[in-house]
């Protein structure tokens, strides 16, 4: 069984019921939620054997950050307890034209504060085949940064696979900051995961006669984007997510992957998604991406199961994606009836 390692921060996620807003809201639901964690639920699920690193307070809150990936199969055993606070974020849902909100808490959490020497990337990745991290975690800070740096290198001095999804997030840390820091950390990378707007925000690298307000896709400069990508970083593959947003509740989701050594360009299908919660829509694309490099996928195989695994994390409340491979493959040969299973 392939061993799967991902790095980041696990946060409180506190949202208004329903679709109610903050300022008009008495009451809150909380459950957990990250880039990073959200891969490792997935692969799990999946069968995969997936650990998850990060720092969190030894506190009943920490506690109960670690035991909601540990319902679902992750190996916790990896993970660092001590410093202050669990990082918060507040997810306002959109719907309709009024787009979703989300506001950031996670000034000095347990992972923003830690060290290089918290972590023994060589005792982490014994064993390991692939490492996964997104650009959210070095956005937290230069120490931050540092420690990414400590793990991409131990990963590639071990000939482990990394995979990096960009996630540049303007709350966390400016474009000049994020090209800096992911310039640096994009060397150690093989597979690069992208969206829209990602390329453009941290490489300044952007899709011609696209408008991802309108909705928009022009494929040809998606692949100019891809091959751009490669060729500056030397990545053996590129995905990217291409989101057209409709309104709040209605938007098409493809993708791309492109093969360096190949030259191929393969196009997944395209829903039209009715969406219930798009948080870690991205995030299940990238477990479904690993899963499907690492049972050996082709290419065109790859991409059509990562998008219809996030296709189906739309339809979940929360971070997590809570679906099966049974589940994906089905959606993925074509069956999206969605009709009752008896």
């Amino acid at each position: 069984m392939a061993k799967v390692v991902t790095f980041g921060e696990l946060m409180l996620r506190l949202q208004p019921y329903n679709y109610e807003r903050f300022v008009q809201c008495d009451h809150v639901e909380f459950t957990f939620g990250g880039g990073e964690a959200n891969v490792a639920v997935s692969l799990a699920n999946y069968g995969l054997d997936a650990a998850y690193v990060t720092k969190l307070p030894a506190h009943a809150i920490g506690q109960a950050a670690v035991n909601s990936l540990r319902r679902y199969g992750v190996d916790t055993s990896k993970i660092v307890r001590g410093g202050d606070r669990v990082g918060i974020y507040f997810n306002e849902k959109g719907a309709s034209q009024r787009g979703s909100v989300c506001i950031y808490d996670r000034a000095h959490s347990a992972i923003q504060e830690a060290g290089a020497a918290d972590f023994d990337w060589n005792a982490i990745f014994e064993g390991v085949d692939w490492f996964h991290f997104t650009g959210i975690t070095p956005a937290l800070g230069p120490n931050v940064v540092d420690i990414c740096r400590e793990a991409c290198k131990a990963a590639q001095a071990r000939g482990i696979k990394i995979s990096c999804d960009l996630n540049y997030r303007g709350k966390l840390w400016t474009r000049e900051q994020a090209r800096e820091a992911m310039t640096d950390l994009c060397q150690y990378v093989d597979v690069c995961i992208s969206n829209e707007e990602d390329a453009k925000d941290v490489f300044g690298i952007e899709a011609e006669a696209t408008d991802i307000t309108a909705g928009e896709i022009n494929r040809e400069g998606y692949k100019s984007v891809a091959k751009q990508l490669a060729d500056r970083f030397g990545f053996e593959k590129v995905a990217i997510t291409l989101r057209e947003s409709h309104s709040a509740f209605d938007n098409g989701w493809s993708a791309m992957l492109y093969d360096a050594a190949s030259g191929e360009y393969c196009f997944s299908k395209k829903y039209e998604l009715h969406i219930i919660d798009r948080v870690g829509g991205g995030d299940s694309f990238g477990g479904g991406l690993i899963y499907s490099l690492l049972t050996g996928k082709s290419t065109q195989a790859a991409v059509e199961f990562a998008v219809a695994a996030s296709a189906l994390k739309h339809s979940i409340e929360g971070d997590y994606n809570m679906v099966t491979v049974a589940e994906v493959e089905k959606l993925a040969g074509g069956d999206g009836s969605g009709r009752i299973q008896r």
